[in-house]
């Protein structure tokens, strides 16, 4: 199948997934997974289920940046991005990608998606997922005490980062916010987004790093061939 064609069959399919959560009126669990995802891997997507299974999540909503006010430089397209992440996650039921940010011609910042969310989605109870390593950096985000009223979050860390070194900072902030952060160890894949692109600019091997359509559309699209940093 051709990518385009790919892509084309991934948008479909995730319509329908996104028609059938909207009809759903019953009270949901769900967990927001934002990130450049620049590219996708299987790290990000086994985090993601562990995460789901783990607290008996109903859905895992997948939101690309679109332009992130903390990466200006060297990002990939954010329409590139926001396919990858579609073709990798058609065959999950409970994976969902909305394009919230991709669509904005400006500046995105979480505390705004959050409160779209919650008005698009009244009965849902929102998870918002990232890095331990993020958390620690949290007060430099736009709104940061807003951000906790809108959302539970859940700081997930994996092999080589240790959380009890950002579980300290992790308590501050509970206590300063009265925020509800969940700690939680991953054992995912050792695997980053950046390990891939400096492997692809080396002309190497990704295999197995990632989906396969997404690294179909990768080769196609002839994305990171001049490395991004």
């Amino acid at each position: 199948m051709r990518v385009d064609d790919l892509v084309k069959n991934a948008k479909n399919i995730n319509t329908i997934k996104l028609e059938r959560f909207k009809k759903n009126n019953s009270k949901m669990r769900i967990g927001i997974m934002g990130g450049t995802f620049d590219p996708i891997h299987y790290a990000h997507l086994a985090t993601a289920e562990f995460i789901r299974d783990k607290y008996q999540l109903d859905k895992i909503i997948f939101i690309p940046t679109g332009n992130p006010p903390h990466k200006l430089l060297n990002v990939t397209n954010k329409y590139d991005r926001y396919n990858m992440v579609l073709v990798s996650t058609e065959n999950n039921d409970d994976f969902l990608v909305l394009d919230t940010e991709i669509k904005s011609e400006t500046r995105t910042y979480t505390v705004d998606t959050l409160r779209s969310l919650k008005e698009s989605y009244s009965n849902c109870e929102m998870y918002f997922i990232t890095g331990a390593d993020a958390i620690c950096d949290i007060e430099t985000w736009k709104e940061v005490e807003e951000n906790f009223k809108l959302a539970n979050f859940i700081a997930a860390t994996r092999p080589g980062i240790s959380l009890l070194e950002a579980q300290e900072k992790i308590e501050k902030l509970k206590e300063k916010y009265n925020a509800n952060i969940i700690s939680v160890y991953v054992p995912s894949l050792d695997i980053s987004s950046t390990y891939i692109r400096q492997q692809l600019k080396a002309r190497k091997s990704v295999r197995y790093l990632l989906p396969e359509n997404v690294e179909k559309y990768i080769h196609n699209k002839k994305l990171y061939k001049m490395g991004v940093e």
